[in-house]
């Protein structure tokens, strides 16, 4: 019966598609853009093509069902240098912990620096009025489980945060994935940040009028337009093919990520695997551009990465990763990302 419903969960998930399907006339129009960039470097050199077999904590971002995976504890940190030459860095950090035999509990914090810059205004527009430091922060909070032999599945509920000087904005949401594993065999669904709308409030909204007498001035508050967040839908697949006694792996994957507010993604690569020790990873995205044929986004579709893991004990399971993914872009020189990982 259990079984049962979690097929009817994940054919539900399936026929909500359509409701996400890719729209080029929106792109760009979606508040918190930043939900859909990944922070993790180990599925970001892989162009997020790990869906179906996402592990530990980098699955708040990718599938939250491969959090269920986890071992034991789990503690990653991450820097992104986004679009070099842009200044802006994005750190993240997250911990995922077993809590039951089944059950994985994860935390992730992802904050964006967009750097600082001299305010100016009409009256003095070379600035010395002081600075402005736009920042974004989202936390999330997730569980997954392992609910047969094949199959597992999370949520994720997650509080996103934007603000300026003298404006903020807050929206929550919640993500949930299904992964079933058979074998070799992977496949992963996941359905993201549905939630609330954004919109900005505080004293950046008010101006300051004379009223009609003209003998005096009144502060008055604007309303603030609200926007829907970046929904995305992504299902995936991944085959893993081992030689010389599992020594070495070779696992190419696909996957289809559809936006509400931007062109449908194809994703194809595959990661090259020795023992547990070297891991190269390479993925190409296409973007649906038939409606046009414009691109609209600085991405150009080329992604890779590497992972070198060491024990921490001769012999044991827990281990000390580094990984390290690149994005190519046009214009900027590209995004390069970071991660130090423990698994204990």
């Amino acid at each position: 019966m259990r079984y049962n419903k979690i097929k009817l969960g994940a054919l539900a998930v399936l026929a909500s598609a359509q409701l996400f399907a890719g729209n080029p006339q929106r792109t760009g129009s979606s508040a918190a853009p930043e939900l859909l960039i990944n922070p993790w470097a180990r599925s970001a050199g892989w162009g997020g093509l790990n869906v179906a077999s996402v592990r530990g904590i980098e699955g708040s971002f990718v599938n939250v069902a491969g959090l269920a995976f986890t071992k034991g504890t789990e503690v990653v940190f991450s820097n992104t240098q986004w679009l070099m030459g842009s200044g802006i860095s994005i750190n993240s950090a997250g911990l995922s912990q077993r809590v039951t035999p089944n059950g994985v509990l994860g935390i992730s914090l992802v904050s964006f620096d967009y750097g600082e810059w001299e305010i100016t205004t009409v009256n003095q527009p070379e600035g010395g009025v002081g600075t402005i430091a736009p920042s974004a922060l989202t936390f999330g909070l997730s569980y997954a489980q392992k609910f047969t032999n094949t199959i597992f599945g999370g949520v994720s509920v997650k509080v996103f945060n934007q603000a300026i000087n003298n404006l903020s904005a807050t929206a929550i949401m919640a993500d949930a994935g299904v992964q079933y594993v058979k074998g070799d065999f992977k496949f992963g669904i996941t359905l993201k940040n549905v939630g609330s709308n954004l919109s900005f409030s505080g004293d950046g909204n008010s101006i300051t009028l004379p009223v009609p007498q003209n003998t005096h001035s009144q502060s008055y508050e604007q309303r603030s337009a609200s926007f829907e967040l970046p929904s995305q839908l992504s299902l995936g697949a991944n085959y893993d093919f081992y030689f010389e006694d599992k020594l070495w792996r070779v696992t190419p994957g696909f996957t289809f990520q559809s936006n509400s507010f931007e062109k449908d993604q194809y994703v194809f690569g595959a990661e090259l695997a020795w023992n547990k020790y070297l891991m190269v990873r390479g993925a190409y995205t296409m973007f649906d551009n038939r409606v046009d044929e414009i691109r609209t986004t600085a991405l150009t579709g080329v992604s890779g990465g590497v992972t070198f893991q060491a024990p921490l004990t001769k012999g044991g399971d827990n281990y000390f990763a580094i990984d390290y993914a690149y994005r190519a872009t046009n214009p900027f020189s590209g995004i390069h990302s970071i991660s130090a990982r423990f698994d204990l």
